[in-house]
């Protein structure tokens, strides 16, 4: 599992321990459904200012969001090739905001958001209430898995 972050923004502090929770809920959605580990994800930390462009360029959707999730779908194959799952890019502006308003840390709100990207990745959605559902039960399930409650 090759796991690349990237931190471009400055408006929120991001500890060490960040990558550290990201990779860990990475890796855990990935047991979860059984994916295995030889995946490449990347995940990079945007402002609201870079996250509200992306959605408009690739969504047409004119407004700032918590995570945008770009699954890829990647058919090459070779003996020391890892497969691209996709990429996470979440807003840490975003995510400060929403961990106040819940009542939570910003470390619980990343790994949330985190797990959310990872089963789109996978092939999740949630375009009906049914769907979810299904994917806020894998969420919380990852969640519970991992120990992050309301950190």
């Amino acid at each position: 599992m090759e796991v690349y972050i990237d931190n471009r923004q400055t408006k929120i502090l991001l500890d060490e321990n960040i990558k550290t929770i990201v990779e860990n809920v990475i890796k855990e959605c990935l047991e979860y459904e059984d994916f295995g580990f030889n995946y490449e994800i990347s995940v990079s930390f945007v402002d609201n200012t870079e996250i509200k462009e992306l959605n408009k360029r690739f969504r047409a959707k004119d407004i700032e969001t918590d995570v945008l999730s770009f699954p890829m779908e990647d058919e090459l194959e070779g003996e020391n090739y890892i497969p691209i799952l996709g990429d996470i890019i979440i807003s840490a502006e975003e995510a400060s905001i929403q961990a106040k308003e819940f009542g939570h840390g910003l470390e619980r709100e990343i790994a949330y958001l985190t797990a959310h990207s990872m089963f789109h990745l996978m092939g999740y959605d949630h375009l009906n209430e049914e769907e979810k559902l299904l994917m806020r039960k894998k969420e919380k399930d990852v969640m519970k898995k991992l120990k992050i409650f309301k950190q």
